[in-house]
């Protein structure tokens, strides 16, 4: 009977899911051939390099577009809810595998205040500009992690912590995606112009652009541009790091979430479970085995059992392309699938604005940093 009831439910949600997926699988490719015509518009020449547009970002807008297009079956919701709710937990605990510790240690002693003092900065001005705007305390939360932290990853970790929606999901995400995308097209033309040294210019793009791979893009521009590599290892490292802050934030995030809700139990009488979900433990538990991994590695083998070519693919395999690529990609698609366009009409251009002016703020501390502390960091 319990077999029976099992299958009946797959059944239920596979239609839902299948449609999540095939929303995805068409988003990457697309994204890869924008991301080309990006670097090809920038005078970069494309073979071989990672595109900097994002396919989970696109993957949300197609699910968005396609549900705002057409009215979708109601035996479609239970498996996009699946998507929104389960497959986003997985594909995080996945990209946990994608950072190492290791990363800190390059940047020695003044690599990781630069972040810090960036982040620290982003999340309380973005947070206390949003409310001055009146905006959804969840929204403003989320906000201030993608601005601050990494872009969408940090959106889609901070989310299942504080309770967020799929509505308030998807205006982050536009929103983050929007600012990240003008700022990785416009810093690197603007950073050599305020900035003397390719350290420096490495440490601003890697704390002022969003995502992950509008930073890859930024730095990448600047690499093709001027003939420097130092910027581009520096911001990618400053980058790795900046992800890696997840790891403190998002619980962090989830304290500061309950101390600020009315009739909660006091934060410090919480269940750990919902300071310390069981995807952010999973997540700094993948975390933790890559940077074992990576530093056994070094000396023979990862666990003293596997070649370091393949643990380089399985970690690769596992974070980039599982996680990050068709898990996060299929639940953002789930999230634009799960969007009326009717919550954009309420919510307005106050985001926008939150969204513009943190973007901004947040470029211009990662500039004072470099200017004041990046000529320190060395790789």
């Amino acid at each position: 009977m319990m077999r029976s009831s099992r299958a009946t439910e797959m059944l239920r949600l596979l239609p839902g899911i299948g449609l999540a997926v095939a929303v995805m699988l068409g988003a990457l490719p697309l994204a890869e051939r924008l991301g080309r015509a990006v670097l090809a518009w920038q005078g970069i020449a494309p073979e071989g390099k990672s595109s900097p547009v994002s396919g989970v970002s696109l993957a949300i807008l197609l699910g968005f577009l396609l549900r705002n297009a057409c009215s979708l079956p109601a035996w479609l919701q239970p498996g996009v809810q699946f998507s929104v709710a389960k497959l986003l937990r997985l594909g995080i605990i996945l990209v946990g595998i994608k950072l190492t510790f290791l990363d800190v240690l390059k940047l020695g002693a003044w690599g990781v205040p630069i972040v810090a003092t960036t982040i620290a900065l982003g999340l309380l001005i973005i947070h206390a500009l949003s409310r001055q705007l009146g905006l959804p305390t969840r929204l403003g939360t989320l906000l201030a992690a993608g601005t601050s932290i990494c872009g969408v990853t940090a959106v889609v970790s901070t989310a299942p912590a504080i309770k967020a929606d799929e509505r308030e999901v998807a205006y982050a995400v536009a929103t983050i995606t929007l600012f990240g995308l003008l700022g990785m097209l416009i810093y690197p033309n603007v950073a050599p112009l305020l900035l003397t040294t390719p350290e420096q210019v490495g440490v601003f793009l890697g704390t002022a652009v969003h995502d992950t791979s509008q930073v890859v893009g930024a730095a990448l521009m600047y690499k093709e541009l001027h003939h420097e590599d130092a910027a581009f290892k520096t911001a990618t490292v400053i980058k790795l790091t900046r992800n890696l802050f997840l790891v403190v934030v998002v619980p962090l995030v989830a304290l500061w979430h309950a101390r600020g809700r009315g009739g909660e139990a006091p934060a410090s009488r919480l269940p750990v479970t919902r300071l310390l979900p069981a995807f952010v433990l999973g997540f700094v538990a993948l975390a933790i085995v890559r940077s074992v991994g990576d530093a056994t590695a070094q000396h023979g083998s990862a666990f003293g059992m596997c070649p370091p070519a393949l643990w380089q693919r399985l970690t690769t395999e596992v974070g980039e392309i599982w996680g990050a690529r068709y898990l996060l990609g299929t639940a953002m698609a789930a999230v634009g699938l799960s969007t009326s366009v009717a919550v954009f009409r309420r919510t307005g251009l106050r985001p926008l604005i939150a969204g513009f002016t943190g973007a901004l703020l947040v470029g211009a501390a990662g500039l004072a940093m470099a200017r004041w502390l990046g000529p320190h960091v060395r790789l």
